[in-house]
């Protein structure tokens, strides 16, 4: 189903967004080493959110391509 890759795309940008924020005030609060930790799993969302995306890419293309 394209619409639930396109969802947990969205899912995997908001978990990514989510860690920048937190590593982003966890870095002013001078905790570097959770600050650190955070936007590595920041990184990890947003490569899952990446491939998803384009994984929803090729399944609505597909989709769109398929005769009726």
């Amino acid at each position: 189903m394209p619409g639930d890759t396109h969802r947990i795309a969205a899912e995997m940008h908001e978990k990514a967004a989510h860690a920048h924020r937190v590593a982003a005030e966890r870095h002013g609060n001078e905790d570097h080493l959770s600050a650190h930790e955070l936007s590595r799993q920041a990184l990890d969302h947003a490569t899952r959110a990446f491939e998803m995306s384009q994984e929803a890419h090729r399944k609505s293309a597909a989709a769109a391509s398929k005769p009726e």
